[in-house]
């Protein structure tokens, strides 16, 4: 455990200048885009873009947002988790609990000082971090908007809340941005992410991400309180018939990120 006053780790890439490279770095990569797994090289920097499979542009758009009190006990505490839905998933699996959310956009796009401005409400509500829901796609909006935020006086840290179909070139603009990464592991058997989830390549590029939010931020730690400050804390959904390849999943974490890695096993399933 850590102490409580411990400072998210993107305000030192604020103050460095850090951060505004990368926003700026993030914004063009939208001209070509390969920031999930689904790689479409797609022009994103309009608000209609052709040929992407997430069917987002030049803005992200939000759900919902609202303090959370259905997270991990270490996400939640006692006044929730600040989450941020964010809608068109990258991934829109079959049996998605949230598919009214991540089937196609809704809710409402937002400027990069509207999602900073709902951030920083999170904060006045008393949450304990901001939870970025589906961020995959939307990765250059959620940089564009934090230095807004951090001027506004963001001081949370911040949660990646991930299907895990995540690209390293994404992750490494996120290096020094995210505090905690939340990745599911959802499958290991490359025809079961292709019926699911028409992602055949799904566990070669959940791996290699894995492994990268890992080397980033480490295993998970927590404070005095018993929040959650920093580090990987994966998600793995048990599937009937051995569909989600549970035994193979938790092998690798052991294996080849660290024995140490924190797991939530979840049930859900319907």
């Amino acid at each position: 455990m850590i102490s409580e006053t411990t400072s998210p780790s993107y305000l030192q890439l604020y103050r460095s200048g850090e951060l505004t490279r990368r926003v700026e770095e993030a914004r063009a990569a939208l001209a070509d885009c390969t920031l999930c797994g689904r790689g479409c090289h797609a022009d994103r920097q309009g608000e209609e873009p052709r040929g992407s499979f997430c069917g987002i542009g030049r803005h992200a758009w939000v759900s919902s947002a609202f303090p959370h009190h259905g997270e991990e006990p270490c996400l939640r505490g006692w006044n929730g988790s600040g989450t941020i839905f964010f809608s068109s998933c990258n991934l829109r699996c079959l049996f998605c609990q949230n598919y009214d959310i991540s089937w196609s956009r809704t809710g409402s796009p937002v400027e990069a000082q509207d999602l900073a401005h709902l951030m920083l409400r999170l904060q006045e509500l008393g949450c304990h971090n901001i939870n970025f829901v589906t961020p995959s796609h939307v990765v250059p909006q959620i940089l564009e908007a934090l230095p807004l935020a951090i001027e506004g006086g963001l001081r949370l840290p911040l949660v990646y809340n991930t299907g895990g179909y995540d690209s390293l070139e994404s992750l490494a603009l996120l290096d020094g941005v995210i505090d905690i990464y939340m990745p599911d592991m959802k499958f290991t058997d490359p025809e079961v992410s292709q019926r699911l989830a028409h992602a055949p390549d799904y566990w070669d590029v959940c791996r290699a991400a894995v492994r990268e939010m890992h080397r980033q931020v480490g295993d998970l730690v927590l404070d005095d309180h018993g929040l959650a400050v920093r580090g990987l804390l994966v998600r793995h959904l048990v599937m009937p018939n051995g569909l989600a390849g549970t035994r193979e999943v938790m092998r690798f974490l052991a294996r080849e990120v660290s024995p140490n890695t924190f797991v939530n096993i979840m049930a859900q399933y319907r």
